[in-house]
């Protein structure tokens, strides 16, 4: 009998060893992500450059966290509110929205895989709430912004994203522009920022609102008050 279960055990414990080892190492070591990896491994081209947080633009933080995580700042990795409704709705028959935090993004993109799964989705959770135990959120959100796909043919990463859509530094972004890199990051592939179509105007239009206004809920990056402009 020892024998038909060892071998899963030691699979199962490597498994778990890996994001309880890693995620520690990933203070001070940039990480790369499980789709930065498969695309390495079957030949397709990467694009990514490391830009440290304090050097990304403001304008960008404060809009990508208003139209993927508002309660980033608030909540252990993990959006206890947003889970409720999730289970509420599968109860209901209805469809599912999802409920991903940007931790729980940062936890599929460096230990999980991709596409809709409860299971996988019930990986992502202790994960996420390992990851905000661990990492002070400044340094989970700088991780977000570098291991993010932003871009259809390999581009990850802010400073990749804005280079691909606009030609400039992840530093020199508008309100504008802000707004429409951070409407690329549900599906980079058939949303391209530099191109918008008008939904993804008005989509963007709505982000760069609630981002000037977004202060209170991006404070955990900065040291001190925060100062929009």
């Amino acid at each position: 009998m020892w024998r038909l279960v060892r071998w899963p055990l030691l699979a199962a414990g490597i498994i778990i060893a890996i994001p309880l080892v890693l995620v520690p190492v990933y203070w001070v070591v940039p990480p790369v992500s499980t789709p930065m990896l498969y695309r390495q491994v079957t030949g397709q081209p990467v694009t990514r450059v490391w830009r440290d947080i304090d050097t990304i633009s403001d304008r960008l933080k404060a809009s990508v966290i208003m139209s993927e995580d508002g309660q980033f700042c608030r909540h252990p990795g993990v959006d206890p509110r947003a889970l409720r409704d999730e289970v509420r709705r599968l109860f209901a028959g209805e469809t599912p929205r999802g409920a991903s935090t940007i931790t729980m993004q940062v936890a599929r993109n460096l230990f999980l895989w991709h596409g809709r799964s409860y299971f996988r989705k019930a990986l992502e959770i202790p994960l996420a709430l390992y990851i905000d135990l661990v990492l002070p959120k400044k340094r989970i959100f700088e991780i977000y912004l570098n291991i993010a796909e932003w871009g259809p043919v390999g581009e990850f990463g802010v400073e990749a994203g804005a280079m691909t859509a606009f030609g400039i530094d992840a530093d020199a972004l508008t309100w504008e522009r802000a707004a429409l890199l951070a409407t690329a990051l549900p599906n980079p592939h058939i949303r391209h920022p530099g191109r918008p179509s008008s939904h993804i105007r008005r989509v963007a239009s709505i982000i760069e609102r609630r981002a000037r206004a977004g202060a209170p809920f991006v404070a955990c990056l900065y040291d001190g008050p925060v100062l929009l402009e």
